[in-house]
């Protein structure tokens, strides 16, 4: 195998700046260029020679071993040559590279056929957001909500395609099915063939001439659709909760979007939540935190007992284990804390006023 010396190839020193080497680059790329009558290996080997000298750490490599040859090779593929692709959209010859890679490898090879440029007709449907309120009961224990939800469904008449009963879709005039346009381009390198979505069949290549008169050619309908969903026990403020399939229809056979229900738990007028666990304050008298007593306390699962001892100040939080919020995820639950808060009495009589001060006395 010849060896290639790739400072000889861009006709440029050893000692060349990067942007001779640019320039030596763009200039034999027009000469060698394929729809310049040019030689479209020799347009690959400038390619090559400048994929390495313009990369400073492939251009050291290279320094070291003098040349490319088979006890040392850079192996290239077209779809390789990213800086001399760079170079050319440096330009605006950018869509140009995808001509020149057709003529080396063959259209079959390229990432996108004129087949599947043309966008499918099939597409999923819009997902949906719903904010639903709730009580706290219902969020520590569970429900089971009816919701009516505005939502686009696949029009009954046409069936979702759009087109009216006993029509169908014809080829588009413009892109003659294709999906596609192609048009020419001038520029310093040469003539280049460019690729726009057609816009007139939006790039499915058929157009419609006869829509449904119902969905007018949308293939949807809106309706206020009845969906029934459950609430798990746990769920908080946030708490996002997905309907798969319950969003808008798709288009042409495509599969329907998803719902998304986010929480909002509504402030309870006797407790406060925060996590999973419960915060309750409970009014008691002065003389049973004096005395101590046994009083009944609410909780979201009914009236519990709670011993205040002797002796207890007004803001001493006591607690109820088990008694708060199920936990979402898991076994078990919060617990419920309880603070006291002592009144004092108002209006007091004469009477206890005495007794009140003996009692001072006494204390």
């Amino acid at each position: 195998m010849a060896k290639k010396d790739y400072y000889e190839i861009l006709g440029v020193s050893r000692d060349a700046s990067q942007d001779e080497i640019k320039k030596a680059f763009r200039q034999l790329a027009k000469k060698y260029h394929p729809d310049k009558g040019g030689d479209p290996e020799k347009f690959k080997e400038v390619a090559e020679a400048y994929e390495v000298l313009s990369d400073p750490d492939k251009r050291a490599q290279y320094d070291r071993f003098g040349h490319v040859g088979p006890e040392q090779r850079f192996d290239f593929d077209l779809r390789d040559f990213r800086r001399a692709r760079e170079a050319f959209e440096e330009f605006g010859f950018g869509s140009a590279w995808e001509d020149i890679f057709d003529m080396f490898f063959g259209e079959g090879l390229r990432t996108r056929t004129t087949r599947d440029r043309r966008r499918s007709r099939a597409q999923r449907g819009e997902d949906l957001e719903y904010r639903l309120r709730i009580n706290l009961e219902d969020a520590a224990f569970g429900a089971q909500m009816k919701l009516t939800v505005p939502r686009s469904i696949a029009c009954d008449v046409c069936r979702g395609t759009g087109v009216e009963p006993g029509s169908q879709r014809t080829r588009c005039p413009d892109c003659n099915g294709r999906g596609e346009i192609q048009y020419r381009q001038q520029t310093l390198l040469g003539s280049f063939v460019n690729i726009r979505t057609c816009g007139r069949c939006g790039g499915t290549g058929e157009i419609i001439e006869n829509p449904c008169r119902r969905c007018r050619g949308s293939g949807r309908v809106k309706v206020e659709s009845q969906l029934s969903v459950k609430i798990p026990p746990g769920v908080d403020t946030g708490s996002r909760l997905r309907l798969a399939g319950e969003g808008n229809a798709g288009l042409e056979g495509g599969p329907p979007g998803d719902l998304y229900i986010t929480v909002e738990v509504r402030p309870h007028p006797i407790f406060r939540r925060q996590g999973d666990d419960i915060y309750i304050d409970l009014p008691i008298k002065f003389t049973q935190a004096v005395l101590g007593a046994r009083v009944k306390v609410p909780t979201l699962y009914g009236e519990e007992e709670l011993v205040i001892p002797a002796g207890t100040q007004s803001g001493e939080t006591f607690k109820l284990a088990g008694k708060g919020i199920p936990h979402l995820q898991g076994w078990g639950k919060g617990d419920q804390y309880v603070t006291v808060k002592v009144q004092v009495p108002k209006g007091v009589s004469r009477k206890a006023q005495e007794l009140l001060r003996q009692l001072e006395d006494e204390l």
